[in-house]
């Protein structure tokens, strides 16, 4: 096989496996009002089940980093998409919210092993210039995997399957992709154990977690933080908006759809938007952009609401290729792989609690006061990034 054969076989099953897992935590997004309304759940304990899975994929993002310095991506790849699997099919024979609980921890157990894995993957096997590319359609991948999860819930609920029959079907995809994955890898000779990386700099310091630039990672930390609280709150909470316009429920979850479409795209156009105006300007418009359509939705009519969440989806999800994008201008080359799951992890955390925020709020004030308050969040995402210095200038608006 040719070295381009080979980069493209890896850069495919990373991807597979990045819209399998990214699409079955999405996923939930439409099945989480589904399960409210079977067992009774009150807002605060739909926030609390979303904060177990994402509290879970916090929990093991941080080691998932280290351990694969270890025993290799590869086999970590598989454990998790397999613990995907077992956890959606807990869900197919769940009865209680104690069982929902748990399968949903191992959903979140399974999502730790995947993002900084696949990344530092798909990194070691492109060269500089083709690196880029190659993240950002393994980024891209992800929302795919968001929407094609999401839109089949939809499908197989219009035609009168049952939302245990949906979760059968993910879970038996979900070990399928395991097998897949291992079976590629393993042929294209990727994510096997490696060389312990450097752990000295140039000058003969202790490299560390070779973060270089460490206030301009803490606002950066602060900023992915508040962000992705916005992120887990508004998609956890949107069926249930949307309903309260007197929508019913099985349409009410298209609104989840609708809402990532536009984060597909806003992922490649937000990362061209960083590219030509720098990162701290483009993270201030998608941050004021995305108070602006929260409100707008929380004010329209469900028809106008409907049309508005594409657009919304655009600069409310398509900001994280923004931050993202300059964790490499902020770490030490040979650290890079920690400095994403670090930042990973502090998004997980930030998933954890926002749902949870949310919730409670929810319940106590109504979701129309949350609304305004996930618009008000938005804006205080902005002043952290301010602290951003990264290595590479920036461009200059002309």
């Amino acid at each position: 096989m040719t070295l381009t054969g080979r980069r493209r076989g890896i850069l495919a099953t990373c991807c597979g496996a990045h819209a399998i897992q990214d699409g079955l935590s999405a996923a939930l997004y439409v099945i989480l009002p589904v399960l409210a309304q079977t067992f009774g759940l009150s807002f605060a304990q739909v926030g609390i089940l979303r904060a177990v899975n994402n509290g879970a994929m916090a929990l093991f993002e941080m080691s998932s980093g280290l351990l694969a310095e270890r025993i290799g991506e590869r086999n970590l790849l598989v454990f998790g998409l397999t613990c995907a699997g077992f956890g959606y099919m807990g869900l197919v024979v769940a009865d209680t919210i104690w069982i929902i609980g748990l399968s949903l921890f191992v959903m979140g157990l399974g999502g730790a092993f995947q993002h900084a894995l696949s990344s530092s993957v798909v990194s070691s096997t492109y060269d500089a210039n083709g690196r880029r590319a190659a993240l950002g359609l393994y980024n891209s991948s992800g929302d795919a995997g968001k929407l094609t999860f999401t839109a089949l819930f939809n499908i197989v609920a219009g035609i009168g399957i049952s939302w245990r029959g949906a979760a059968g079907s993910f879970g038996t995809a979900a070990l399928i992709g395991a097998v897949a994955v291992f079976v590629m890898l393993f042929m294209l000779s990727a994510g096997s154990r490696r060389p312990p990386a450097n752990t000295v700099r140039e000058d003969g310091r202790a490299l560390g977690w070779g973060i270089e630039d460490k206030s301009g990672f803490a606002g950066l930390c602060v900023a992915v933080f508040l962000d992705t609280a916005i992120q887990a709150g508004f998609l956890t909470f949107l069926a249930f908006f949307i309903t309260a316009k007197d929508v019913p429920l099985s349409l009410a979850t298209l609104a989840v759809t609708l809402t990532l479409v536009g984060g597909m795209l806003g992922k490649a156009a937000c990362g061209f938007l960083a590219e030509r105006i720098g990162t701290r300007w483009a993270f201030t418009v998608v941050q004021c952009l995305s108070a602006v359509g929260i409100v707008a939705v929380l004010v329209s009519g469900k028809i106008v609401a409907f049309a508005l969440l594409p657009i919304l989806g655009i600069v409310l999800q398509g900001s994280t290729s923004v931050t993202y994008g300059v964790v490499g201008d902020l770490v030490h080359g040979d650290r890079v792989s920690r400095g994403f799951a670090l930042i990973y992890t502090v998004s997980s955390l930030s998933g954890l609690l926002g749902p949870i925020f949310f919730g409670l709020l929810s319940d106590h004030y109504g979701i129309e006061v949350t609304m305004f308050v996930m618009a008000t969040v938005s804006l205080l995402a902005i002043p952290p990034i301010l602290l951003l210095r990264p290595k590479r200038a920036e461009p200059k608006i002309a």
